[in-house]
Parts: structure tokens; sequence; C-alpha cells
């Protein structure tokens, strides 16, 4: 267990629609109620600090950094390149929201389509990925399971490429730093992907729904997601001196809090002297939660969960965040292009969204960030 967990846990409250100016600011939630979360080095595997990281977790769409891993694989071993076309089929173009709508038939490249995976982490993109590379979806999902378990994630398992509900997909904590590890070690000519502060199809810019991209020092990735049951998760990394950090936070209550956990705990890491010699590999399974997937759909898509989130942006919507690490963009979000292949008909323009309950449209700085859906991001 870590010996502190500096209130990084607790519900975010109303004091100011940008960055808090105080440091001790959050009081700390009790012992049942603690997020599992996890804090790694890169370069030596240690582990800085955790807790239930081995409680089982719904991934949402943290499952897509597995599904970029077996995709990063599959360019590897020669099967496939970042210019193949990959072509929106029915199932693909019927997965929900998260999506880009593109239509069936329509082609991008594998370059367009990893972006669109990690800025707005569209479901149907991560569908169509997956057949490509897998044939069928199942197929896909199978190699998944099966790079899962090379990297040692002996209690994850996944049941599709892009994380919705769905019965038999689990994962942990330390799982997914295990994952994220990976990626940054064996993939590093990929790192770019993660660090994104955007992407423009030529009809609509999307910004990244990572809140630490341009506005955390030295931040480089990694991944969010949402759905009812696994409340808002992040994993987060930076770099700084050459020192490679990552984060991971399971089960806040918006937008604002997994931003907010994941500034300060990475921050600590960067700060503060760790006792202990655990690394990914030897760290021993302990703690409740082993033998059953948690469940947060009760405080999450509820009145209550509603409540919280609404709390968290300001009167005219903004998002409220109070970690002192977390600044306001100094700069225009860069956008890169991801879309269709020119010569198709064009892109849809993107439907509205079935939105979770009581959130409202906000934004942090001067970027728009878009309201929790409840199979997304």
């Amino acid at each position: 267990m870590s010996t502190s967990h500096f209130g990084l846990f607790a519900a975010v409250r109303p004091l100011s629609f940008l960055v808090a100016a105080t440091a001790g600011f959050i009081a700390s939630v009790p012992l049942a109620q603690a997020n599992p979360h996890i804090l790694v080095d890169v370069q030596t595997g240690r582990v800085l600090e955790h807790e239930e990281a081995f409680r089982k977790w719904y991934p949402a769409s943290l499952t897509k950094l597995m599904t970029v891993y077996t995709v990063f694989d599959a360019i590897r071993a020669g099967q496939i390149s970042l210019d193949t076309p990959i072509v929106i089929s029915k199932r693909a173009a019927a997965q929900p929201a998260a999506k880009m709508y593109f239509k069936p038939g329509q082609k991008l490249t594998l370059d367009s389509a990893l972006k669109i995976l990690l800025v707005k982490s569209a479901n149907d993109v991560a569908v169509a990925v997956a057949e490509a590379i897998g044939g069928t979806q199942e197929g896909f999902v199978n190699r998944m399971n099966g790079d899962a378990l090379k990297l040692g994630m002996t209690d994850s398992h996944f049941v599709n490429p892009n994380g919705l509900p769905g019965k038999g997909q689990y994962t942990t904590a330390r799982d997914l730093a295990v994952l994220t590890v990976a990626l940054r070690r064996d993939f590093p000519q990929y790192a770019s992907y993660f660090a994104l502060e955007g992407f423009t199809t030529g009809q609509q810019n999307v910004p990244s729904l990572n809140m630490l991209i341009g506005r955390f020092a030295g931040a480089d990735g990694m991944k969010t997601g949402f759905i009812c049951a696994s409340g808002f998760n992040q994993i987060g990394s930076a770099t700084r001196n050459g020192r490679t950090l990552v984060s991971v936070v399971l089960g806040t209550d918006s937008l604002a809090a997994r931003a907010d956990a994941t500034a300060n705990l990475l921050q600590k890491g960067f700060t503060t002297q760790f006792s202990g010699n655990d690394t990914l590999g030897s760290l021993k399974p302990y703690g409740p939660g082993q033998d059953q997937v948690t469940d947060m759909t009760a405080d999450i898509c509820s009145a209550k969960g509603a409540k919280v989130r609404s709390e968290t942006r300001d009167e005219v919507g903004r998002m409220k965040v109070h970690s002192p690490y977390i600044l306001e963009m100094d700069h225009d979000p860069r956008f890169v292009f991801a879309g269709l292949i020119p010569g198709q008909d064009p892109q849809p323009a993107e439907q509205p969204e079935k939105m979770a309950r009581g959130d409202t449209a906000g934004a942090i700085a001067n970027v728009p960030v878009p309201m929790p859906r409840p199979t997304a991001f």
C-alpha cells in the first residue's frame, strides 16, 4: 500500500474555474473508497507508489492501449504498415459513440486511425483496425489477449478492441502499468502518437481528451477512459531530464478529478524520494477486489455522480481543475491531419451523442473539453 495519498482521489470542489493556487486543497477519502493507482519509473520498472493495484477494474477506453500495442506488434512483424488503408465495415460503423460516424466502405490510413484512436477514442475506428489486422474482431481480440499474457498482464482479459462494456473484460492498475511501460520501451518510435494535442479531419478540429498534454510539464501521454462501471480513468506519462514516469489512476468521479489526480501523482514522482525496491515484476498480489470486478455505476451514473460533476465546472461550463501543476495552455493546440483518404464522399459532421446524465459542456483553459459519454473515453 502507499504510505501517503496526498489527497489525490477526493472529489473536486468548486474553488476556481481554472487552477487553484494552493497545493493543500483536497481532503483524502476513506480507505474503503480509495481508487486504485500506481506510479512507475519506466527506465527501471521500479514501483514508486501503489494502492489497490491488483483490484479488478473495467478498462473502458484504456483498452485501446492494448489495441495499439497489438497494432504496433503487427507493424513490427511486417503484416501491416502505417500507410495501409483501413476500411470501415458495417460492424465498425454500427459501434456506439464516441465515434467518427464514417460510412461503411470509407477508408483511412492506419496512421490516421491511430491518431483518431488515441485522441478521440473512436469506437468505430477501433473495430475497423481490429478487422484489418485480425481478419475479424474476434481474431484480433485473441491476439490482444495473447500479447497481454506475453507482457505479464496476468489479471487482464479483453473481449473487444474498444473498451465498450462486455462480460469478461477486466484489468488492474498494475497490469495497465505493465502495458504502458511496454509501449514506451518496445515502441519508442511511436511515442509521438500519445502526445498529440489534437487532430483535424479538414472539417472539424478534435482536441485531446488528456488535459495534461500541453499543460503539465513534460506530459507526453497516454490515454483516458470512461464507462459508468469504471468511472473516470487516466493513464499519464511525463518525461523530465531524461526520466519518464507513468501513472495509472482508476475510478475517479469526473474529468477534472482524474486530471488532478494524475498530475499530482506524476509531480510527486518527480519531486519525492521513495523507499522500497518493488518492481512491476516483483510486486506481489494483495488487497481486496481480486476475485470480482468493481462496478462504479451507482456512484458515477446517478444523481449523486451528476451532482459531483456539475461542481467541477464553473457558471459558464468551463472545467475546474485544482492541481497547481496543470497550467493554462500557452499556445493554440496543434492539430495534425487524421481523416479519410482524399477522393471519397465527404465525412459526415459528427452527430449528437447521448451524454452522461448531469454533465454540461465545458473547457479547460482555451481548449474545449467534450462532455463525458457513457461509452467512450
